[in-house]
């Protein structure tokens, strides 16, 4: 059984900085992409960023790309969201969620959710002065 753990999120102030981290257990996260997905209250989830376990290869949706690096650790089994600059609008609650089957994103149908099928509880992140 997939289980993903998110820790890192909190309150912090607009400019400021958080490190997410999803830890996976069950199993093998170094083969497949991994993603981060977002939902704000009263909107659709929507992709962040993944980071394939073919290549390691990273995609990020527009309204974050130069401030937030996706990372893994696959010693570790984790995967980390760096997010510097950090706007009203990062607030949401962030998961971290596979397919299962694919080890690159571009077929996973990232930045989509529908093809993921294993997702941790989140993370809250707020933004806010």
């Amino acid at each position: 059984q997939v289980v993903f753990e998110e820790s890192g999120g909190g309150l912090v102030q607009p400019g400021g900085s958080l490190r997410l981290s999803c830890a996976a257990s069950g199993f093998s996260m170094e083969y497949y992409a991994i993603s981060w997905f977002r939902q704000a209250p009263g909107k659709e989830r929507e992709g962040v960023s993944c980071i394939s376990g073919s290549d390691d290869g990273t995609y990020y949706t527009d309204s974050v790309k130069g401030r937030f690096t996706i990372s893994r650790d696959n010693h570790k089994s984790t995967v980390h969201l760096q997010m510097n600059s950090l706007k009203a609008d990062d607030t949401a609650v962030y998961y971290c969620a596979t397919d299962r089957v694919h080890g690159d994103c571009r077929f996973t149908g990232w930045p989509h959710f529908e093809q993921m099928d294993s997702w941790g509880k989140g993370t809250l992140v707020t933004v806010s002065s």
